[in-house]
């Protein structure tokens, strides 16, 4: 490479986010004085338009050929430099981000000196692979306008009719027999208290009847390959044993001998195996549930019309799509996972999704809130908040809807008892929507009592009545109250088939079993994997209004990308040396996307990339022998530049920690922006997946004397973007730790650890247990 290299380097205050800790002045006047660095500023916010501006001019007029900012993310803002520096005509890949705020000022708050030492070896390990940074293209690919949408509840309904009515194909997959989800075992919906029909049969209908939308109710996602534009996904559909000729007559119920517990009706009546899931279930036809089935063959000789079939089997489509939208909804708390509110152990404490379905006119009670125990009106009732919310030893997060639905079904319950005394015992309200707040006035004024305190048992008398024993926090005294029925307020948890949809979609979730939006603020709805896109309860609990308003948000997304017949890919990909390559096929066997392929030249076999399967996961890379392929931006030289830099002064005092892009750099961010605080001498360098690294890479870190190497991953099995690159990582790694006492390094200065994007604790923890481990070694 002839070039002059011309660096310039743009140090970011991100307001006091990094220059309250780090001395930005200081950074820049260091990274004046490293080699090929022609200009360096410092800028309140790199990202606005007068930071970018300077960006650009000075590109001009320096003659810049390499930039480096040294600010936030490059999850976050990586996008944005390289589209500035494109602006200015320099290619986006000779743009490297190195992260001082996430990665240093906000994870040594109170450590201002050290924190500024190691902004400038991060600022010093950026452009040492700046100036190895080579042009590269991105690749073109066409764009299948057809879109997923995982779920059938009220959120995948809006979004797959927002895409279908904008012309484009979508495929709506719902595991259970009908769609409507959750919203359909409501007695009514908002304020208004408006029946759940008039939001669910238009759309269920439309779901059904609009020629640009496809359901497959019964169904799972099997398996996703591909990337933006161009998903290749499998579905299984589960036979429901019912054909479409079905007319509704219920003969088949009717003879069934087998009762199970009506799940719809939230446990509170019995169904036959054979059933329809609820009156306006849609598709509108029976089901057999198989687990319950004795194959007695009675439905099957009642049928007049010969619909039933028990010999069903599964199908399997394949399906090619250009983006996906995960809006798997959410599951109701288990209050029998709490036991100090009795419940299933009394009859007359029930869920408030159990009073929802008595409260409705085609519910188990046909719409009157009686006792279970002995079909009496209640006189004395208890609502109970937060119940799988807000607890020290269970989900900590509030789930956002209780508040209200308790506020609804009091006014209902009054209106319906007036004489009653109702009671809501809680620990804070919270009203999330204006419209609800008029309703709790009017309640109170009806008179609702509200009480704040924490409940610590429930026990039943004689009579069926219950004892609430509660600590009021008003009078700071522990009170007990005999009521006649209660009701647990219970809250939101992430869906159960979450961890399948996360090993699938390569979905990060958080600590609370959620799936991750890429960015709380910035990309509410999107995920890491560009093209997938979250929508309702799936991402955090949340209520109708929201649910419906970030699915048009998702669909609108899908659109946008389906605006374009050809998408741009990135160009980081990887690529064979045939001077080099000796035709082992171990790259070929090791690429889990098929990415390689062989091919004869001059009559020696040698290895070949494809260019549009390849997701420059640098597997290959890290598994060839002989140094034939590169990862792309992310380079040997690049990777040992890296380690150069971090380890040119003290370098038995610091960890070198290798973080894959996806998991644990990102888990390394999330530590930042929780501000969770570890030692000053980790030194992380980014690599797109932990199967990029060989083990040369890593024995290099240890000859140029670093103190400590941490791997890091995302966890198996299924959490790896690149299928296999943690495995083929471990295997590396495994094999080392045979390896490194020859050559006279302890194995305890070498750790492999999977931590996933939402694992900044762990993060956290294993580098401060490494650093203590470091202090030991040395003695």
């Amino acid at each position: 490479m002839n070039e002059e290299i011309r660096i310039g380097v743009y140090v970011c205050h991100c307001g006091k986010n990094i220059a309250a800790v780090v001395d930005t002045s200081a950074v820049a006047d260091f990274a004046s004085s490293l080699n090929d660095v022609v200009v360096a500023r410092e800028n309140t916010y790199c990202c606005a338009e007068t930071g970018q501006a300077q960006i650009r001019d000075d590109i001009k007029e320096h003659n810049l050929n390499r930039v480096v900012v040294a600010s936030c993310s490059p999850k976050l803002h990586e996008p944005t430099f390289r589209r500035t520096v494109t602006e200015a005509g320099l290619n986006p890949y000779l743009m490297e981000m190195v992260n001082i705020r996430e990665h240093c000022s906000w994870v040594h708050m109170r450590e201002h000196d050290a924190a500024t030492k190691k902004a400038m070896d991060l600022v010093k390990m950026g452009v040492a692979k700046a100036r190895l940074l080579q042009p590269l293209s991105d690749r073109e690919v066409p764009t299948t306008k057809n879109a997923l949408v995982i779920g059938g509840g009220i959120a995948g309904l809006q979004a797959a009719s927002d895409i279908a009515n904008a012309g484009h194909h979508v495929y709506l997959v719902e595991k259970s027999p009908t769609l409507g989800g959750k919203v359909a075992q409501l007695s009514g919906v908002s304020s208004g208290y408006q029946s759940p029909e008039c939001l669910l049969i238009p759309r269920m209908t439309e779901a059904m009847t609009h020629p640009n939308i496809e359901v497959f109710t019964n169904a799972e996602v099997k398996s996703v390959d591909g990337y933006i534009g161009n998903f290749k996904v499998k579905i299984i559909k589960h036979p429901g044993y019912v054909k479409e000729s079905c007319i509704l007559c219920g003969e088949c119920s009717a003879v069934c001998p087998v009762e199970v517990a009506n799940e719809f009706n939230a446990g509170m009546d019995f169904r036959k195996a054979v059933y329809l899931p609820f009156d306006q279930a849609t598709p509108s036809t029976y089901v057999v549930d198989m687990d319950h089935c004795t194959r007695c063959g009675l439905c099957v000789e009642s049928c007049p019309v010969d619909a039933i079939d028990l010999e069903e089997g599964e199908e399997e489509f394949e399906l090619e799509v250009g983006s996906i939208i995960v809006a798997t909804g959410f599951e109701s708390f288990d209050p029998q996972n709490k036991p100090k509110y009795s419940y299933s152990q009394f009859k007359n404490v029930i869920t408030s999704l159990q009073l929802e379905r008595m409260l409705d006119p085609e519910g188990p009670t046909d719409g009157k809130p009686l006792r279970p125990s002995d079909g009496r009106k209640p006189t004395k009732i208890a609502f109970i908040q937060c119940v799988g919310s807000r607890e020290e030893d269970g989900n900590q997060y509030c789930s956002k809807i209780c508040c209200m639905s308790t506020i609804k079904q009091a006014k209902i319950l009054k209106s319906l008892f007036p004489e009653a005394d109702i009671t809501v015992y809680y620990r804070d309200i919270r009203i999330p929507r204006r419209e609800f707040e008029e309703m709790y006035r009017e309640v109170r004024e009806a008179g609702v009592l509200f009480v704040r305190g924490t409940i610590k048992d429930v026990s039943e008398t004689e009579d069926n009545n219950l004892l609430i024993s509660v600590y009021s926090d008003t009078l700071n005294d522990l009170i007990v109250q005999d009521v006649e029925m209660v009701i647990l307020a219970v809250g939101l948890e992430h869906c159960k088939d979450g961890d399948l949809i996360k090993g699938i979609v390569k979905i990060p979730t958080s600590p609370d079993g959620f799936f991750m939006e890429a960015h709380p603020k910035l990309k509410p709805i999107d995920t890491v994997i560009d093209g997938v896109y979250l929508a309702g309860a799936c991402l955090s609990p949340k209520d109708i209004p929201e649910s419906v308003a970030q699915a048009s948000g998702a669909a609108a997304k899908v659109c946008g990308l389906f605006s374009k017949d050809r998408l741009k890919l990135d160009g980081i990909i990887s690529k064979v040396d045939t001077d080099v390559c000796i035709g082992c096929g171990i790259c070929i066997k090791q690429c889990p996307f098929h990415a390689i392929m062989e091919d004869e030249i001059e009559g020696e076999k040698k290895a070949r990339v494809v260019e549009a399967a390849c997701k420059g996961c640098g597997v290959c890379a890290g598994a060839c022998p002989t140094g034939a392929i590169e990862a792309l931006s992310f380079t040997t030289e690049q990777l040992h530049a890296q380690i150069d830099a971090a380890l040119e002064e003290n370098p038995g005092e610091k960890i070198i920690a290798f973080c894959c892009n996806w998991c644990s750099y990102a888990g390394a961010d999330f530590a930042g922006v929780s501000r969770l605080q570890y030692p000053t001498n980790v030194r992380i360098i980014r690599t797109m997946c932990s199967g990029r690294l060989s083990k040369d890479i890593i024995l290099y870190a240890f000859e140029k004397g670093a103190g400590m190497v941490l791997v890091s991953g995302c966890h198996p099995p299924g959490d790896c973007h690149y299928v296999s690159g943690n495995y083929r990582c471990e295997e590396r790694v495994n094999s080392l730790m045979k390896t490194l006492p020859k050559k006279g390094i302890d194995t305890k200065r070498l750790r492999l650890e999977w931590i996933s994007a939402a694992e900044g604790v762990v993060f956290q923890r294993v580098t401060k247990e490494m650093a203590n481990q470091l202090k030991d070694l040395k003695g």
